[in-house]
């Protein structure tokens, strides 16, 4: 599964490629460590919608799109082929889930939400600062200077608060 993984992160940030791993398998240790939670389709839906949110919540900005009904039947009739002998569908194991997990996270997409609070910050802050820096003191400090300043301190700002 790891393998899968860093395919997956082609051209995504290291870090973030090696923060997922844990987290699907401490996603399926929770979800399918008892064999009878897991019946029917819903069940593994839900599992899904739990493991990216849990994603979510620890990557910060990274959103992944929560996918279709089709695109989770696509990918769970196609990586999930093991069934016992009188024809039922075995218990998912972790290879399946992960590739599963990575058929899906492919086929939706993975937005940045922070990216629109940057660009709302780095733009928005700094005109707002000269809209009142010129109504107030207008003299006192030239926008040539002052723009990229305030400008710098938004960006320092942002890093610091892990936003960038």
């Amino acid at each position: 599964m790891g393998q899968a993984l860093k395919s997956l992160a082609a051209g995504e940030d290291e870090k973030k490629a090696k923060e997922i791993g844990p987290i699907i398998d401490e996603c399926y240790n929770r979800l399918f460590s008892d064999p009878s939670k897991f019946q029917n389709m819903d069940a593994f839906y839900h599992a899904i919608c739990e493991t990216i949110e849990e994603i979510n919540k620890r990557l910060g900005n990274t959103q992944f799109h929560v996918p279709s009904t089709e695109t989770f039947k696509e990918a769970f009739n196609k990586h999930h082929q093991t069934k016992d002998k009188d024809g039922n569908p075995k218990p998912l194991d972790k290879e399946e889930f992960g590739n599963i997990l990575q058929a899906v996270i492919r086929d939706t997409g993975v937005t940045g939400v922070g990216a629109k609070d940057i660009l709302f910050y780095i733009f928005g802050v700094p005109t707002t600062a000269l809209v009142i820096k010129n109504s107030l003191i207008p003299s006192v400090l030239p926008n040539e200077l002052f723009i990229p300043g305030i400008t710098s301190a938004t960006v320092f700002l942002l890093a610091k608060l892990g936003k960038i």
